[in-house]
């Protein structure tokens, strides 16, 4: 069963709105899915924020590049291509 939609009104600057209905159209998509796509985009990113910060909060500096350091030695060796090398 497919969950009823609310209805969210925002108010938005005239220059902002012009913005998102030419990025829409640039998108094909509408109005409504360019939100619902931003909307949840910047969510998950706030919410992946807060993980990071709460789970580095009770580790030092230390602990956090050794834990990094142990990933990476599992991590296979590859040739890296000349177009990648600084």
């Amino acid at each position: 069963m497919k969950a009823k939609a609310s209805v969210l009104t925002i108010r938005v600057p005239k220059e902002l709105k012009h913005k998102i209905e030419q990025v829409a159209d640039e998108q094909g998509v509408s109005i409504n899915q360019l939100a619902l796509y931003a909307f949840t985009k910047e969510i998950k990113e706030l919410e992946t924020s807060t993980f990071f910060i709460n789970y580095t909060k009770s580790k030092t500096k230390n602990e956090i590049l050794t834990g990094f350091d142990n990933v990476m030695k599992k991590v296979k060796k590859e040739k890296v291509p000349s177009w990648d090398k600084l």
